[in-house]
């Protein structure tokens, strides 16, 4: 689904994010990119959703290169894909039901197909009966769960979480871990960037390690070490 091809990134003042990344992810796989901060987990992601582009190599999305995508086709592309932030980026002046609906909105739906579709969303993550609060009377926990329904109103092909938990306290994180495993096991590809050492252990899924921009270590079982 995913092809990474001799993928470097190199920002201004000679800045080497990621240099010749050779990565296939297989639609239907729950991913864990694992590293310390600055190791370029979240260039990565960046690339996926073709919100940067490399600097040498190619990404592809189910086969076709994502740099022949013309700058106006891009919303519809992204709609394949959902992405988590560590900072949730809601909308506080919107309700929980107006954020999630609010990407429907943009995307044209009609009344009728958000009043539809963003209840359905709602009560996958467990938070049907908060649509009317806005985001400061929300739990971290809580807007991450909102975060979440919001990306996959879509029904996109591929979620991204870039360090959904960073803001989290423990019992948080491991409710929304536990959403992203159970929207992985309905046939969403998930690809977690974290450095949470503990967790990448609980999920038990294939494991990516990056060091200075490069995969150190690429594992379908078993643990990450730091």
């Amino acid at each position: 689904m995913i092809k990474f091809e001799n993928v470097s990134k190199i920002y201004s003042g000679n800045f080497v994010a990621l240099e010749n990344i050779d990565l296939v992810i297989e639609s239907g796989e729950f991913v864990s990119i694992v590293g310390q901060s600055g190791v370029g987990k979240s260039t990565l992601l960046k690339l996926i959703s073709a919100e940067e582009q490399p600097t040498e190599g190619r990404v592809y999305f189910n086969e076709r290169p994502l740099d022949v995508i013309k700058k106006k086709h891009l919303p519809y592309f992204r709609r394949n894909i959902g992405t988590v932030f560590q900072d949730f980026k809601l909308l506080p002046q919107k309700t929980v039901f107006e954020n999630v609906a609010y990407a429907l909105e943009v995307a044209g739906e009609t009344n009728e197909e958000i009043a539809e579709k963003v209840p359905e969303i709602l009560d996958i993550v467990g938070m049907s009966n908060k649509m009317e609060k806005y985001p400061h009377q929300l739990s971290g926990g809580e807007k991450q769960k909102v975060s979440l329904a919001r990306a996959l109103v879509h029904n996109p092909q591929v979620i991204l979480a870039d360090e959904p938990s960073g803001n989290l306290d423990p019992v948080s994180t491991w409710e929304i871990m536990q959403l992203l495993l159970k929207i992985n096991s309905l046939g969403t590809t998930v690809i977690l960037a974290t450095h949470n050492k503990e967790i990448v252990d609980k999920i038990a899924k294939r494991v990516i390690s990056m060091e200075f921009g490069k995969v150190a270590r690429d594992e379908v079982k078993g643990k990450y070490i730091i």
